[in-house]
């Protein structure tokens, strides 16, 4: 198996569709807090906005042959956008700039965990965000009951900065 990364165009993105919607049903399978809120979620509610009101984005698909395995949605958007009928990501104050990075999906299929895929997959994505010399602020959404994602990205310098929605999200930052 050699699994290649490939850069995904936004008129692409429909290469990693049922890697959007598998990470949703993940996350609820793992979720104790509020899971139906998953319910309404998916490619289309989630990332097709995302990537239609971010400045930049950026998908990377890791590919076993023509199957995408695996992926990661990055974006820069202006701040506002993290202010919505959902919820209020962060304290816009703390923010520098008008701009903000965010790790926004990460999923790999089950078969293809603990490979190093993961690593590869967050390093391209983190090269990424920091290319952006204006964007101070990164941040990563974790859903709760996904203690390996957590963990994971804290194994990476992300800190814990607080929850919203009564603790189904924790919101990492960079440091």
């Amino acid at each position: 198996m050699a699994i290649t990364y490939e850069l995904i165009s936004e008129e692409q993105i429909s290469i990693v569709k049922d890697l959007c919607n598998e990470l949703m049903v993940y996350q609820k399978s793992l979720a104790t807090i509020r899971p139906e809120l998953f319910d309404g979620m998916s490619f289309e509610t989630r990332m097709v906005p995302s990537v239609k009101n971010a400045k930049a984005n950026q998908i990377i698909a890791a590919m076993d042959g023509d199957e995408a395995v695996g992926y990661v949605y990055s974006n820069v958007s202006p701040k506002e956008v993290y202010s919505n009928e959902f919820a209020v990501f962060f304290d816009m104050e703390s923010v520098k700039g008008n701009d903000v990075g965010c790790l926004s999906q990460f999923y790999i299929k089950e078969g293809y965990r603990s490979m190093g895929i993961g690593s590869v997959l967050y390093e391209k994505s983190q090269e990424w965000l920091d290319s952006f010399n204006d964007v101070h602020d990164q941040f990563i959404y974790v859903s709760n009951g996904n203690d390996a994602a957590l963990n994971f990205y804290q194994s990476k310098g992300f800190k814990i900065s607080h929850q919203i929605l009564d603790g189904f999200i924790t919101v990492l930052r960079n440091t």
